[in-house]
């Protein structure tokens, strides 16, 4: 499995996501609670990198309880097959034809595009070759148990460390991209 070409998509997928040091991305009911804040963090920077979010349907439902709900900002697309466009208005409801939908959006003007979640999208993702960069702030607490940062992947990926960030609260931000497998 490899990354985009050479020539590569206007618009990138970045999976950014925060990440126990024994691979959890969300505690077993879904609890974030273990992350510490970062006032080093420039979040306005990093939201306006993007104008679209993905996320699977327990990404966004845990969203919408969260106070602030969703990313206003943001066009939202939702992959499921069991959640109904309709029932969801303000954001698009993808559950078929999961490749023609993020190629599309990939070739649309704009700016890059968020992996927000959660790890079994982007699974499905990374094996379609559709995800282009890796950024993980790696947090030194240990969960033991909860949503696994990547579920199952079928086969392997080579990654290369594009950058690499340290934060006063114990956070280490890592940034990968994807090199072509080596034969």
């Amino acid at each position: 499995m490899s990354g985009p070409t050479s020539s590569g998509p206007a618009r990138r997928i970045w999976y950014s996501v925060a990440m126990s040091l024994d691979g959890y991305i969300a505690g077993p009911n879904g609890e974030a609670d273990w992350i510490p804040e970062e006032l080093e963090i420039d979040w306005g920077a990093f939201m306006d990198r993007f104008d679209t979010v993905l996320m699977g349907r327990r990404s966004y439902q845990a969203a919408l309880t969260q106070p602030g709900g969703m990313f206003p900002k943001l066009a939202t697309y939702v992959f499921s097959r069991t959640l109904r466009a309709e029932d969801h208005p303000g954001v698009t409801v993808i559950g078929e034809d999961i490749r023609q939908a993020v190629e599309r959006l990939r070739a649309a003007p704009g700016k890059d595009i968020w992996l927000f979640g959660g790890g079994a999208l982007f699974r499905t993702l990374l094996e379609l070759g559709l995800v282009d960069l890796v950024e993980v702030g790696l947090v030194p607490a240990l969960l033991g148990r909860g949503i696994p940062f990547l579920p199952g992947l079928s086969s392997r990926s080579r990654l290369r460390l594009t950058d690499l960030r340290r934060y006063p609260s114990g956070i280490v931000l890592l940034t990968y991209d994807f090199t072509p497998d080596q034969a």
